[in-house]
């Protein structure tokens, strides 16, 4: 639990003096910083009598920083851990909340200028003893506020909150997780607010114009609101140098946060006993009770779209195949899979794929269903699309294989492409434990087709929050920038030449055409794109066009017998979207 608490809010401060902070600071700045100055005492020269720059009554408590930075803690917390399970609850679409904290935003900023707004805001609260819900007084409401639309920068830490808030698998282990990230990333804004009111107590333009300081306070958070709305906030984020991406890396790839946060999902009463199982095992193992099928959008090849339950398939022996569309190392095992279900589906073998997107338009029902036809895959395949299935089983690659018994417990667990003998010879001994008097078919024996990993070239993501391989001296965040090819390229890198928007997800040319230079280990080698246009390549003096049409697909761009090292200039033309490289 310790450890959980220093990753949160380790995790949470670096948050908190990252880019994405930068949309909140004037807010903070002005009502919890300068709003909060300590006005000027000094003595009338008539009488001597103490007298204040600022009225008495406009001054706000002392605590009022601490007060937003707690409200900003206890939303955040709520609304990540429970929002999304209340809402669902409530039938009510899940950006309810957001807009709530957007609209209580604006109104605290219009109570700001126009002082007799704010009082209608107060009626509500008058019967309250000693107590009066005025922007200037409390900053607890603004706290609340700011905390349902503050959004942090992604990172495993807040993958992990995510996941655990969006399947409603919370714990105490969760809620620390949480709570201490959420404190982490208000720390240097209570640094910001406090550091503010300190430099308004020594400049005296700021003491003197109190009213002026409300105003400016309310258009700031009123343009926060409207900024939020059209995710204007983003453009800012986008045109500053991610500076905290040396420290986000450093938490990503370490393997004891790693092991905390247990990445692929939290763990749960279901899913406990699956690390009992040893990846690839020869022979059958016991690791507990499949966790359910949970939280699947759509059915595909089932009767009536209806969806299956683990639970009445008992008897029979069942193959869970977590996969993407677009993922190359899924589309090799497919032809496994079907061969399995084609050769034992008659015997008492149920496969189900289920379909969990590695990228936003593989959330997309149409995409998934042309892949299925296209690939041959006739059993039930799941849309996973809020990864709910993945999560309860503590998922973390694609492909991956479970294997359930005729019991309903998982005795087999196979992550990545290979070793098709032994799953199949694993399938078989199910059968048979499951029916003795079963006949089975001869063994498939489909070609394996898994290359040595060791020797080609890992699978290169070009968005700039999964970028794999770049080996330019650019700054590789999202936003529009400019790249020259550098003087020398190391092996199973690219680089970029021209101008180019970066998104989370993939790369397009700006304007004119776009050129990557790679450099690669592969027999095969295949780029993700989308959008409408044309990619040119030149590899081994012969140059060729690809037309890219529609959805995001894998376009083949070479072939050779045997893996080889060679280098590929790739030209991107104009409204085609480049999302990563596949090697085979």
């Amino acid at each position: 639990m310790l450890t959980l608490a220093l990753i949160g809010l380790v995790g949470g401060l670096v948050t908190g003096i990252s880019p994405c902070i930068l949309p909140v600071l004037p807010v903070i700045f002005l009502s919890g910083g300068v709003q909060n100055a300590k006005p000027t005492v000094h003595k009338e020269q008539s009488g001597g009598v103490a007298t204040a720059e600022a009225p008495a009554e406009t001054k706000p408590p002392r605590s009022r920083p601490y007060l937003i930075i707690l409200g900003l803690v206890v939303s955040f917390t709520l609304v990540t851990l429970f929002g999304s399970l209340l809402l669902s609850v409530l039938g009510l679409p899940q950006d309810v909340l957001r807009w709530a904290g957007l609209i209580v935003l604006a109104l605290i900023g219009i109570g700001l200028i126009v002082p007799k707004f704010e009082h209608l805001l107060e009626k509500p609260f008058s019967w309250i003893p000693q107590r009066r819900p005025d922007a200037n007084r409390g900053g607890f409401a603004l706290g609340l506020g700011l905390g349902a639309v503050y959004v942090p920068c992604a990172g495993p830490v807040l993958a992990a909150i995510t996941v655990a808030g969006s399947t409603g698998q919370i714990g105490l282990d969760t809620v620390v997780l949480t709570s201490t990230f959420a404190i982490g990333a208000a720390l240097p804004l209570l640094i910001f607010a406090l550091a503010g009111r300190r430099v308004a107590e020594r400049v005296k333009a700021f003491r003197k114009r109190q009213r002026g300081i409300r105003i400016t306070a309310g258009i700031v958070m009123i343009a926060l609101a409207i900024g939020l709305v059209f995710n204007l906030p983003q453009l800012l984020q986008r045109a500053v140098p991610d500076y905290t991406s040396g420290l986000q890396n450093d938490i990503n790839n370490s393997e004891q946060v790693k092991k905390a946060l247990n990445l692929g999902g939290l763990e749960n009463d279901q899913n406990k006993d699956l690390d009992l199982c040893t990846d690839g095992a020869k022979d059958l193992e016991s690791c507990g009770k499949a966790p359910d099928i949970k939280g699947i959008q759509q059915w595909f090849n089932t009767p009536g779209g209806a969806p299956v339950d683990l639970a009445q398939l008992r008897g029979k022996v069942v193959l869970l195949d977590f996969w993407a569309y677009s993922c190359i190392n899924c589309q090799r095992s497919i032809p496994h899979v079907t061969a399995w279900d084609k050769a034992y589906r008659d015997a008492g073998l149920q496969v189900i794929g289920v379909h969990s997107p590695e990228y936003a338009f593989e959330k997309e029902p149409g995409n998934v269903k042309a892949a299925a036809d296209k690939f041959g895959i006739g059993y039930p395949v799941a849309l996973d699309n809020t990864l709910s299935t993945w999560t309860n089983y503590r998922n973390r690659f694609w492909p991956a294989h479970y294997l359930i018994d005729a019991e309903g417990t998982v005795r087999h667990i196979k992550f990545g492409e290979g070793d098709y003998q032994t799953t199949e010879k694993l399938i078989r001994e199910l059968l048979t434990k499951a029916n003795p008097n079963t006949r089975l078919p001869a063994a498939t024996g489909t070609t394996d087709d898994t290359p040595d990993t060791a020797a080609i070239t890992r699978e290169t993501y070009l968005g700039s929050t999964k970028r794999v391989n770049f080996a330019g001296t650019e700054d590789y965040t999202a936003g529009t920038k400019t790249f020259t090819y550098p003087a020398t390229q190391a092996p199973d890198t690219f680089v970029l030449q021209g101008d180019w928007t970066l998104t989370s997800q993939n790369i397009t040319p700006t304007g004119a055409d776009g050129k990557i230079l790679l450099n690669y280990r592969a027999k095969e080698v295949r780029m993700v794109l989308s959008g409408n246009g044309t990619v040119t390549y030149t590899a081994k003096g012969q140059t060729k066009t690809v037309q890219v049409t529609g959805t995001p697909n894998s376009y083949q761009l070479l072939s050779t017998k045997d893996i080889e090292a060679g280098a590929l200039d790739v030209t991107v033309g104009s409204g085609v979207q480049a999302f990563s490289f596949t090697f085979g």
